[in-house]
């Protein structure tokens, strides 16, 4: 491809997304810059600190137990605090959380400081995706979602690298150095970001979309439904490979192999894919991505090699490409702009609890049954997502007419950041998010 249709082709994906977006943006990639803990956890409780495998995901569990607690009280907060201030309390307190973590040695303080952090650290995600919604134009957002996904693994890649680097160092470094960039963010946040939360949005009308009404959103239920029977899948990278490969006789070198496919695809491929898919039907994309995920960990009981495993590696990460900005829109497209928080909220949530479901899912069916029935159930479950998908989109109204109205809506945005400037001055010392 000539170095000019390069250029434009970056050029026309960046351009037209608001300053405000590439300050959340930026937050966003020094955050997983950051993300050192998350990576070492397991080795530093079981190598440095001498504890068991047991204890050490007992404390992963508590970590990933902390964030669906705080899903949907981080919503509440976003909704009624605001989109900024919430970023601020959860970026703060994931900065002081993992620093004392790394000074803890009592093994009750260390799994309870652990939850902690899983509060903290997963409580930003409903205000950044409804300050992301807020700011972006309806037309952009689709693109400003994947620019966002393709800073987190950016950022994931470089920090999964590092940590092995700093590990060999000082693990008390890295809890530091995690905890000074994630206090960078709130910085940045608290200096750039002002609140972007729509203008006529205030007290009363936060309270009339409360978590009862979320629940009673039989639609946006169904897309949590689903979007949990997908993050399932997903999360087999993580917990169901690493122990069938272990099983039968490859290396954690050789898995790690394998797994570096899907961190190298989606930072070469997210922003071209994204314009590829840009302006087609979502119900396509959503179906398709479901399917190819449930096949893509189906394929992995055909795998003999490492070439293999890192083949079906690249069908599912695909599928994760092309999914994750497109449901993230659809999420925001049945959400009232006055209920944004807790409605990311509840949608996070699936993912969390998917985190937690996984390893057990994993763990017992390759015990009882063999891998080759965790892969098969996988094509089952992305092929039962991608019905349901099929099902839902052919009901959903045309984009127009489901957000408060597109233009409506952007135009509250637009006045919502105005008014948040102004209301940084007003406030003054008023705590805000990250």
């Amino acid at each position: 491809m000539p170095l000019a249709t390069l250029r434009r082709a970056a050029r026309d994906t960046v351009s037209g997304l608001p300053r405000e977006f590439w300050w959340l943006w930026t937050s966003t990639l020094v955050n997983r810059l950051g993300a050192f803990v998350a990576t070492f956890m397991a080795l530093y409780l079981t190598l440095d600190r001498g504890y068991s495998a047991s204890y050490a995901g007992l404390v992963a569990s508590l970590h990933g137990l902390g964030g669906v607690i705080s899903s949907l009280g981080a919503g509440v907060m976003t909704d009624r605090l605001g989109r900024r201030p919430t970023l601020l309390v959860a970026q703060s307190s994931t900065a002081v959380s993992v620093a004392l973590l790394g000074f803890m040695r009592d093994p009750v303080a260390i799994a309870a400081v652990a939850f902690l952090v899983g509060m903290a650290s997963n409580a930003s995600r409903p205000a950044v995706q409804a300050m992301m919604a807020d700011i972006v134009r309806p037309e952009d957002r689709l693109r400003a979602f994947s620019l966002n996904y393709w800073a987190i693994n950016l950022g994931f890649a470089v920090s999964s690298m590092a940590a092995g680097f700093i590990a060999e160092y000082s693990y008390l470094a890295g809890f530091l150095i995690e905890a000074g960039m994630t206090m960078v963010c709130a910085v940045v946040v608290f200096a750039k970001l002002p609140e972007s939360r729509p203008v006529e949005v205030g007290k009363e009308a936060a309270e009339d979309v409360g978590l009862g009404t979320v629940l009673r959103d039989g639609r946006f239920m169904s897309v949590v439904g689903l979007s949990f029977l997908v993050a399932l899948v997903f999360q087999q990278g993580s917990v169901g490979l690493p122990v069938a490969m272990g099983d039968a006789g490859f290396t954690p070198a050789d898995y790690g192999m394998a797994i570096a496919v899907n961190g190298v695809l989606i930072v070469v491929l997210q922003i071209p894919v994204t314009r590829f898919i840009e302006h087609r039907d979502p119900r396509r994309l959503l179906v398709v991505s479901s399917l190819l995920a449930g096949y893509g960990f189906g394929l992995t009981a055909f795998a003999g090699s490492v070439g293999v495993f890192a083949l079906t590696v690249c069908v599912w990460t695909l599928a994760e490409i092309v999914n994750a900005p497109t449901q993230t829109g659809l999420v925001v497209r049945l959400s009232p702009a006055h209920g944004r928080g807790r409605y990311q909220g509840m949608y996070t949530m699936s993912w969390s609890v998917a985190a937690l479901v996984a390893p057990l899912m994993s763990g017992f069916v390759i015990d009882r049954l063999g891998a080759e029935w965790l892969w098969g159930l996988c094509a089952v479950v992305g092929t039962a997502a991608g019905v349901g998908y099929g099902a839902l989109m052919r009901r959903l109204p045309a984009e127009g007419t489901t957000e408060q109205s597109t233009e409506e809506t952007a135009e509250q945005s637009a006045a919502g950041a105005a008014a948040g400037a102004t209301n940084v001055k007003a406030a003054g010392a008023e705590i805000s998010t990250a």
